[in-house]
């Protein structure tokens, strides 16, 4: 039997715009809503990860995030 899909926590969250739009799009194309399309990712991070590129891209976001937030 499945594991059923409670969603028991909720936090407020902050993002850019692209980040909401590309949310927003993969929710739509896997026909979730934002919430589930964020717990597949967390839930399967390691296996939706490219994990050749994601230390460059996270050295390259954080060099850009004081940027970013002024």
């Amino acid at each position: 039997m499945p594991k059923r899909l409670r969603l028991t926590r909720r936090f407020p969250v902050a993002m850019t715009n692209d980040a909401y739009r590309r949310l927003q799009s993969f929710a739509k194309d896997a026909d979730l809503s934002p919430d589930e399309a964020l717990t597949f990712v967390f839930e399967h991070f390691n296996s939706v990860l490219d994990e050749e590129k994601f230390p460059h891209r996270l050295r390259l976001f954080k060099a850009e995030l004081t940027a970013r937030k002024a």
